[in-house]
């Protein structure tokens, strides 16, 4: 059996091919699915679509359905959700991810440092687990096989 893992979190550095790696050195038969990582790629894509958008509130609206439409549709084909939250960046894309997968009935699994218990509360009571590291999140999965 293979799941299908979504990683939800910031785009700003390489987390998800570090997650990657310590799952195939733990051969853990997973296969992952993300938003879009390339920050312009995201930005962009409603205007390389629909074409020039007269403001900038339009030109992120238009980016915003398409990406959104692309998360639902990644999401809800995976059977996890992992939602990084890190210390550097404002996470609202993962907040709204996270609480999106808790609706869905996705399993989630959260990570966030101890510096964000308090701020994440509600939302890691909602998630099925809450850890403050990757290699926690995968041996939550690793658990699942034994």
């Amino acid at each position: 059996m293979e799941l299908t893992v979504y990683l939800a979190g910031q785009i700003h550095d390489d987390w998800r091919n570090q997650l990657q790696q310590k799952a195939k050195e733990k051969n853990l038969p997973l296969s992952f699915v993300a938003p879009q990582t390339n920050h312009d790629r995201s930005d962009d894509i409603g205007e390389a679509i629909l074409g020039k958008q007269p403001e900038n509130v339009y030109r992120d609206d238009a980016a915003s359905s398409i990406n959104n439409f692309r998360t639902q549709v990644l999401m809800q084909k995976s059977d996890v959700v992992i939602a990084l939250f890190g210390e550097q960046y404002k996470q609202w894309n993962t907040a709204m991810d996270a609480s999106a997968a808790i609706t869905m009935n996705k399993p989630t699994i959260l990570i966030r440092p101890e510096s964000l218990i308090h701020p994440l509360k509600e939302l890691s009571n909602k998630a099925n687990v809450t850890v403050e590291t990757v290699d926690q999140a995968l041996d939550v999965l690793h658990y699942i096989f034994e």
